[in-house]
């Protein structure tokens, strides 16, 4: 029995449709299907994959890691299969027999290579046409205004778009609180205050971190456009679009 096959047998004893098991976990019915079709292939990788399965194990009474064992046996990137392994050190490669060259072969091929440089040298000897290089201008560069520095993210958390800083009003304690809510799918997020890294790891549909920090809050997200921010109790408008990396300071005023 396949894992999807195993999913939608525990689905089923548990007296829930795709749509109602789609509901409580906040994830498509159509990605559902395809799970339950052992088809993994639109989960985003293996990371999200197996935060969704302990996400719905819940709701089909199973173990989460009964799923997650399934998973990596029949689908983790991660997992090798010994075959795979085999052929890499070559044992079982159907040996092939090498085929000597015959002399004769060897002239021939000599014959043909140096008439061919020949003929080369007399059509470059003949050639009158003189290439005249032409200069081209670099546009120099534009020196930007220098940014204040912020604290530095990972070396892995190189987003596409520049890093930028927005300056905010302190809260009423004096100090700075940021929640992010993963509301409408998963995301990669580094949070960094005071040059000390507060989380990073993916964050799944359905959760919600918070942060605090007394001066400054820098955030690196891979999934913007899913995510939902709230900075010191007022919800900020989307940083950026569904699948987008940005990369973000807030320092209060």
């Amino acid at each position: 029995m396949s894992l999807g096959q195993f999913m939608q047998g525990a689905r089923e004893s548990a007296g829930l449709s795709i749509d109602e098991l789609a509901s409580r976990v906040s994830i498509r019915a159509g990605l559902l299907t395809e799970m339950e079709k052992n088809n993994f292939v639109h989960c985003g990788g293996d990371t999200y994959a197996r935060g969704h399965l302990r996400n719905i194990a819940t709701h089909i009474f199973v173990d989460a890691q009964t799923l997650i064992d399934l998973y990596n046996e029949e689908h983790s990137s991660e997992s090798r299969k010994i075959h795979d392994m085999l052929v890499e050190n070559n044992v079982t490669r159907i040996p092939t027999e090498r085929k000597s060259i015959k002399p004769k072969s060897l002239v021939i091929a000599s014959v043909a290579l140096l008439s061919a440089i020949a003929i080369g040298q007399i059509i470059i000897s003949n050639s009158e046409t003189t290439i005249t290089p032409v200069a081209t201008s670099t546009p120099s560069a534009t020196p930007s205004a220098s940014a204040t520095p912020t604290p530095s993210l990972s070396a892995s958390a190189v987003a596409t778009e520049p890093a930028a800083t927005e300056s905010v009003p302190a809260a009423a304690n004096g100090e700075m609180k940021l929640t992010i809510s993963a509301t409408r799918g998963s995301s990669n997020i580094h949070v960094v205050a005071g040059g000390k890294t507060l989380f990073q790891d993916p964050i799944f549909q359905g959760d919600t971190k918070t942060f605090s920090a007394l001066t400054s809050i820098s955030i690196y997200l891979s999934n913007a456009g899913d995510l939902d921010l709230t900075l010191n109790g007022e919800k900020l408008a989307p940083l950026g679009a569904r699948n987008q990396e940005i990369r973000k300071t807030f320092r209060s005023k």
